[in-house]
């Protein structure tokens, strides 16, 4: 594989983990935000830091970011996710900005606007890939855990789930906080796969477009984020050479799924061995219903 290729591969690991995080707390929670960018400039930044000013290994030094995003978070999450629907998702954007421009001001420490040069390059594909398999595999467990189908009665009627006896407000903090790692690891991932970041990387644009993933690929479905990410990611890179139209491509693709398919490509199902069973079956039905009408 060339390096053109690995690079693609590389970044699309990276985008799918931020993909499941925000995917974990919009679709299987079922708050959407416009904020999650800064958790990723927190990992970005803190794994930049302890790296190039302190010679902290890659390896700790990512975990420390996706703790310290995690961290926020949660301290976040025990104010805001007091409140409900629009007034948060409004609430996460002016926090998500309130992220990146204390990054962009805080010159003594982050270097301001003019960005964070000299990382090593650390995320290499195979490192991408391996991250991206064993977080997925804790996000599968995790949602098919108790945890996971507390937020499932979170996101399908907050109120009956806190008559049932569910702390809805400890559970979607924690669903915010496990969120946020993964977007603070995805933030040190890119930063070691660009070895420069700056702080308009992770602008309101960059967290509406994991929403837009989310939505695309089906709520409530990791298979469905995964591959929304796939087909998204691979739509502006293969149209770069006409990067004047790239974005309106982009957006085509995005207006056409959520017209044809308003639920996203996988809705609330998985790709499992009974969604090809079913599917199949389902093929095979119309099939000879079709056959007995002619």
């Amino acid at each position: 594989m060339d390096g053109y290729a690995s690079g693609i591969v590389t970044l699309l690991a990276v985008n799918c983990i931020a993909a499941l995080g925000v995917s974990l707390f919009t679709g299987f929670t079922g708050i959407f935000t416009l904020g999650h960018a800064g958790y990723m400039a927190i990992g970005a930044y803190t794994t930049a830091i302890l790296s190039v000013q302190y010679g902290v290994h890659w390896l700790p030094a990512i975990l420390a970011g996706g703790v310290l995003a995690m961290f926020f978070a949660y301290l976040i999450g025990i104010p805001t996710l007091k409140l409900v629907g629009d007034y948060y998702t409004i609430a996460s954007l002016g926090l998500g900005e309130a992220i990146r421009l204390i990054i962009e001001n805080w010159n003594s420490v982050t270097r301001g606007a003019r960005g964070y040069p000299g990382i090593d390059n650390y995320t290499t594909m195979p490192i991408a890939i391996g991250f991206l398999v064993v977080m997925a595999i804790a996000m599968f467990f995790l949602v098919n855990s108790n945890f996971g189908r507390a937020f499932k009665a979170c996101r399908d009627d907050y109120v009956a789930a806190s008559l049932l006896g569910f702390n809805t407000a400890r559970y979607r903090v924690f669903s915010l906080a496990i969120s946020g790692f993964y977007c603070g690891v995805s933030g040190a991932l890119l930063a070691g796969f660009m070895s420069f970041i700056q702080p308009i990387m992770f602008d309101m644009a960059k967290s509406t477009e994991l929403v837009s993933i989310v939505v695309f690929g089906g709520l409530g479905s990791m298979s469905g984020c995964l591959i929304g990410t796939t087909i998204l990611t691979l739509v502006t890179e293969l149209f770069r050479p006409i990067s004047q139209y790239r974005m309106l491509i982009y957006g085509l693709v995005l207006v056409l799924v959520m017209v044809l398919r308003p639920e996203g490509i996988m809705g609330t199902n998985e790709l499992t061995p009974t969604f090809f069973r079913n599917l199949f079956s389902r093929k095979k039905a119309a099939s000879e219903t079709k056959e007995k009408a002619q």
